[in-house]
Formats: structure tokens, C-alpha cells, sequence
């Protein structure tokens, strides 16, 4: 019945003026974006995170980059070589005697035995990629 009344309400309205409650709800839409809009036009800087000054770039050499990276691919490939065993002493173990599911458990053991063959060849394959480069 509500909305009858406010069709009706509207319709015989020349000049539509919304209720209070409506311009309220516009306005609080709108102050949000007008007032990041004006922030940003006085504060340029802090909008786009400028420094203010020179920006000196803090970078390794090409050497110490490596070693690095090394680090890094040796955590995350032995954290999933032991990531995969834990799936794969999990499946063995509810396995049941079900084939396909000890099928799944080896596959893991398998994925497990690569992580961990990448993780020891690692340093080897950045070395060459050391003398590659020329670092």
C-alpha cells in the first residue's frame, strides 16, 4: 500500500522533492567520494605517496640477488616436499586398503620425492645461472 501512495504522491509532485530521509541517504553517499575528491586535489603528494625528495633505489647487487633467491626457492620447495609427504603418510594411513586411494598416497610420496630433489639441485641450478649471468 506504501508504494501506491508514494507513486501517487509523486505523480501529482510537479517539482519532486524527496523526503528528508532520502536526501539524507543521498548526501551520505556522496560525502564519502567528494570528500577523498578534495583531499587529493589539496594533497597531491600524500595521494600519491610521493616522498618529496629523491628516491634512491636500495638495491642488492646481482650476487647477493641470487643467494636470495636462493633461500627463498629452497624454503618453499622443501616446505612442499614435507607438505606432500604429510599428504601422502595421511593417505596410506586412511587408506584402508582401498587401491585407489593408495595410488593417491604414492603420488603424493612421488610429488614429495621431486620438491625435495629440486630443493637439493637448487643451489647447483642458481650457480649455473650465477656464471651465466656473471654475477
Amino acid at each position: 500500500m506504501f508504494r501506491f501512495e508514494w507513486a501517487r504522491m509523486r505523480a501529482l509532485t510537479v517539482p519532486f522533492s524527496p523526503p528528508p530521509r532520502m536526501a539524507a541517504r543521498r548526501l551520505g553517499r556522496c560525502s564519502v567520494p567528494v570528500t577523498a575528491a578534495v583531499l587529493i586535489l589539496l594533497f597531491p603528494d600524500a595521494a600519491f605517496a610521493g616522498p618529496g625528495g629523491a628516491v634512491v633505489l636500495a638495491a642488492n647487487s646481482l650476487p647477493q640477488v641470487i643467494t636470495n633467491l636462493q633461500v627463498w626457492l629452497m624454503g618453499i620447495l622443501w616446505s612442499l616436499a614435507g607438505l606432500f609427504a604429510l599428504l601422502g603418510a595421511m593417505y596410506r594411513t586412511t587408506a584402508g586398503g582401498d587401491p585407489g586411494r593408495v595410488e593417491k598416497s604414492n603420488e603424493a610420496f612421488r610429488n614429495a620425492a621431486y620438491g625435495a630433489a629440486l630443493g637439493v639441485l637448487a643451489p647447483v641450478i642458481l650457480q649455473v645461472v650465477r656464471q651465466i649471468v656473471g654475477g
